[in-house]
């Protein structure tokens, strides 16, 4: 048989699309040639495969011509994914092993020069994108990425570790021979999730602030963003590594979109399984950093965050242009990256938590000298746009303590019992509306939010003195619906509105 198909898939984005990996041998001059849209490491695959064979004691057909192409054409294939799918096409249309019994079975994995089998990011993606469809085949993954594909509910998964081990398994068939005994080279795992517990740190830790953390709680019930305002040591940022922590746990859903965003970039973990991702890209980070780009697309630190934390400090150092990027994402919680050819969409559902000094220097209205002219300051805080900071919720001041209220304080309220009460709201929320508070829009947000008479009249008053958009109302609006279910009260009365108000304030102006 000079003409062998082996069944392997590309990632686009999160999609997983079925490649056909289709080898030709054919009298000629000796070749090697490889069509079909690849890239330079896919292209690469000749050396390795060959070297793959000939140092596993399998023959390569040195006399022939050797075509490969991966189909369809028009698709873009990158990583070294292909390299076990054209190792074992090759193989098939040489007749050293049976082509036919590969039907049934989808190949990913890349070779060493000795043979073994090396991970491949994307694993989980293309479990995941297997068992949406519907198809019924095998998947043959290499150690690492096999337990990732594992994890994905019903998933058919075979873990190879070396390709001598997948040969062994597709010899000819000798007739009323019996079939290959599983080994530990080829081995077909449970599928399922594990029920480790996500660990975070403690919320205990971060004395005092008592405004700040209640600020906290309410985003981590109604999922709303946060951007936090103090001098240096203030504690902004122990409180943005402890926020994952006050989110309700993951469901397995959650998790599983998770992990396959993080398994495209290369980052999974499995003992990081269900624990809420917290991103913090340092300031220098590009808006293609940020939001994902490259030929081909590949995710960015909003979709890496996605179901858990975005936390960007010193918010005015980051570009402009990055910053910008923000906006459709907080509003959409997806980000579509359009390019000439092709578009690849990301999720990015993700809560974001910023924080940033009131001034250059850091120390405006903390009590110490401030250095700062009020030009100065004002050209520190006009890096960040009215239309960003509008989309987000809350604005909350983080003053500096004092060396006697630092060391006299006690420790603050764990994370489990406040945790407690920002699952207990956001069950109200999801009960009441089928989502959080922050999702609300149009229509739902008048149906769903309970104004009190004297609450409408107040929050009426101030919108109109303090200027806000439209959209400035409706996130007050939403930020109240969620101190009043942590109140557990069915309507919204005066202190709740009165509440979400001040978390819209101004920043604080020399």
């Amino acid at each position: 048989m000079s003409l062998c198909l082996v069944q392997s898939r590309a990632l686009l984005g999160l999609e997983a699309a079925a490649v056909t990996v289709e080898v030709h041998l054919s009298n000629g001059l000796p070749n090697f040639r490889l069509v079909g849209l690849a890239d330079t490491e896919v292209k690469e695959a000749r050396e390795r495969v060959r070297s793959a064979l000939l140092t596993c004691g399998l023959a390569f057909p040195h006399n022939k011509h050797i075509t490969v192409n991966l189909a369809p054409a028009d698709l873009p294939k990158d990583s070294g994914r292909f390299d076990l799918p054209i190792a074992l096409g090759i193989l098939a249309a040489s007749g050293q092993i049976d082509g036919a019994r590969l039907a049934g079975h989808e190949f990913a994995g890349e070779l060493s020069l000795s043979g073994e089998l090396r991970p491949v990011r994307g694993a989980l993606a293309t479990s995941l994108a297997l068992h949406a469809g519907g198809v019924d085949a095998r998947l043959v993954l290499p150690p690492a990425s096999a337990e990732e594909a594992a994890l994905v509910p019903g998933a058919h998964v075979v873990r190879a570790r070396h390709l001598l081990d997948v040969v062994r398994h597709f010899l000819p068939q000798v007739e009323g021979a019996a079939a290959p005994e599983p080994t530990d080279g080829w081995t077909r795992l449970a599928t399922g999730t594990p029920s480790t517990a996500a660990v975070y740190p403690d919320l205990a830790d971060v004395k005092a602030q008592a405004g700040a953390r209640r600020a906290m709680e309410i985003a981590a019930a109604g999922g709303h963003s946060v951007l936090l305002i103090g001098p240096p040591g203030a504690g902004k940022s122990m409180l943005a590594q402890r926020f994952a922590g006050l989110l309700p746990p993951m469901t397995v859903a959650e998790a599983l979109e998770s992990a396959a965003v993080s398994s495209l970039a290369g980052r999974f973990c499995l003992q990081h399984w269900a624990q809420r991702p917290t991103c913090a890209p340092h300031h220098s980070a590009s808006a293609v950093a940020l939001v994902g780009g490259g030929s081909p697309p590949r995710p960015g630190e909003i979709s890496l965050a996605h179901h858990g934390v975005l936390f960007l400090d010193e918010l005015p150092e980051f570009p402009r242009q990055a910053l910008e990027a923000l906006r459709e994402p907080l509003e959409t919680g997806r980000i579509t990256i359009a390019r000439a050819a092709r578009r690849s969409e990301f999720p990015a559902r993700f809560q974001l938590v910023a924080a940033m000094n009131p001034c250059p220097c850091g120390w405006l209205g903390s009590g110490r000298s401030c250095r700062c002219s009020a030009e100065l300051v004002a050209r520190y805080q006009g890096r960040l746009s009215g239309p960003l900071l509008d989309r987000i919720d809350l604005h909350v001041e983080v003053p500096a303590l004092t060396p006697a209220e630092l060391l006299d304080a006690p420790a603050g309220e764990a994370t489990a019992p406040v945790q407690a009460r920002c699952v207990a709201a956001r069950e109200r929320a999801v009960q009441r509306q089928g989502a959080a508070n922050h999702a609300l829009q149009g229509e739902a947000l008048d149906v769903h939010v309970a104004l009190g008479a004297a609450a409408g009249d107040f929050l009426r008053m101030a919108a109109a003195r303090l200027g806000w958009s439209a959209r400035s109302t409706h996130r007050v609006l939403k930020v109240a619906r969620t101190i009043a279910d942590l109140a557990a009260s069915a309507t919204i009365e005066v202190a709740h509105v009165a509440e979400a108000v001040q978390y819209r304030r101004s920043l604080p102006s020399s």
